[in-house]
């Protein structure tokens, strides 16, 4: 009797960040083309050079819906299968006005969704269609587009005492050093490839949170928060998080909002807009509790 031959197990996918939005195209009924786009986040820990699953469906006008979205969904994990990658981990969906559809079409297949703007991949790639994609397609909506209508923004709610730490800093490193962040000592961590682009010595600006006895709590928190950018609003130092979460961090004296405002405007200059949190036990401690770099980039 001849063996079945060996069928190795599908490699562990990552997460995958989804947009299901209109595009600025029209198509020949009239309508604007929607569309689905699946990325998936990539692992900069991961040192074999692995090509990231990136999928793309047109929707006609009239099936936006999660049934649509369901099908849809069920033949990007076939197509992942197919590459030998599995199931991933978590869906995240950056768009507010499309959760509860999003919702609905991946609790049908018993996929997590984590609406969240920590769609970094995603969003560059959306940026790269939208500048060499689209203009090419017949029916472009080109010129000017109405802008969208600006969001309320949420007033920035304080952190809860028990997980402010007993002292925060501001912390800069270089480029570089960041590049090196999957070889450290960490607890809860989320990193992200740097740009190739990036001046290896451009400075990243980070906030430091420094706790003796509650570090790992504090760091299993802001892992639940899914961190996104850190930002000056006025005097204030605000961390944004989520879809729509923004959190105050402290109040600042002027000319230190100033000076911070100052830094993230370089690094988005200069470094991608690459940020970081470390969260720690001792300034001295060898590891982190938590380590997330994040990028100040538009929301869409």
């Amino acid at each position: 009797m001849t063996p079945a031959p060996f069928a190795a197990p599908p490699v562990a996918a990552p997460d995958w960040e989804l947009d299901y939005y209109s595009r600025p195209i029209v198509e020949a009924d009239g309508k604007k083309r929607w569309e689905l786009l699946i990325c998936s986040t990539p692992d900069p820990a991961v040192v074999e050079a692995v090509q990231p699953f990136r999928w793309v469906r047109s929707c006609p006008a009239g099936s936006v819906n999660s049934v649509w979205l369901r099908e849809a969904l069920q033949e990007a994990l076939d197509a992942a299968a197919e590459q030998g990658m599995g199931r991933p981990r978590r869906l995240r969906c950056w768009r507010a006005s499309m959760r509860t559809m999003v919702q609905r079409a991946a609790e049908g297949l018993g996929l997590e969704l984590v609406p969240s703007r920590r769609c970094y991949a995603l969003l560059e790639w959306l940026r790269e269609r939208e500048a060499t994609v689209y203009p090419a397609e017949e029916g472009y909506l080109c010129g000017p587009l109405a802008p969208l209508p600006s969001p309320i923004r949420p007033i920035p709610v304080p952190l809860p005492e028990a997980v402010r730490g007993d002292r925060w800093s501001w912390v800069s490193l270089p480029a570089a050093a960041l590049a090196e962040a999957p070889e450290w000592d960490t607890g809860f961590a989320s990193l992200l490839p740097l740009p190739e682009s990036i001046d290896p010595q451009a400075p990243v600006t980070g906030l430091r949170l420094v706790s003796r006895s509650r570090a790992l709590a504090i760091a299993g928190w802001l892992a639940g928060l899914e961190p996104v950018r850190l930002e000056i609003d006025g005097e204030q130092l605000v961390l944004e998080a989520a879809l729509e979460d923004r959190w105050l961090v402290a109040p600042l004296a002027a000319k230190e909002a100033e000076a911070a405002a100052t830094a993230f405007a370089l690094a988005r200059e200069q470094a991608a807009g690459l940020q970081f949190i470390a969260v720690q036990s001792d300034e001295s401690a060898p590891g982190f509790e938590g380590f997330w770099i994040l990028r100040d980039l538009p929301d869409g």
